[in-house]
Parts: C-alpha cells; sequence; structure tokens
C-alpha cells in the first residue's frame, strides 16, 4: 500500500525511480509522523517490538525512529 504519490513534489525521473521500487516490494517501509514521537516510540518499545533505531535528530530536520513489526517490515516514524 502506498500513502503517498511517488511523483508528488519530485521530478518525473525520482517518481518512476520511487514508483519502479514500490511496485517491485524493494521498498518496505512506512512513513508515519505522530504529534509525539517520544511518546509512540516508547508505547512501541513496550509492545516488546524490535527496534531498529532509538528516535534520533536528522540533518534534514526530521526526528525518526524505526522498528520491525511482527511480520519483519520495516516501520518508520519520523516527526518534523
Amino acid at each position: 500500500m502506498v500513502l503517498f504519490q511517488p511523483h508528488g513534489g519530485r521530478s518525473q525521473a525520482e517518481g518512476d525511480a520511487l514508483l519502479a521500487l514500490v511496485t517491485q516490494g524493494l521498498l518496505q517501509a512506512a512513513i508515519f509522523n505522530p504529534d509525539d514521537l517520544d511518546a509512540t516510540f516508547e508505547n512501541i518499545k513496550a509492545s516488546g517490538a524490535e527496534i531498529i533505531e532509538e528516535p534520533t535528530s536528522q540533518p534534514w530536520g526530521v526526528q525518526d525512529c524505526a522498528f520491525r513489526n511482527p511480520s519483519d517490515n520495516l516501520v518508520q516514524i519520523a516527526q518534523a
């Protein structure tokens, strides 16, 4: 399931490349934007999820974290 338009705000070439990755199943992530990343992370951690990355401030201005769900899907949560 794609929750965004691959070409939204991207060049045609970038959108095509992103769409090709998603269609092939090579981009396996869901990205969410909560109101409170730290509280959301603590809830996920308490559930026993496999933590991939604790909340980290990224140089492009967001804070994000990542974990794997029970089906081994990568889930990334970001807060701008």
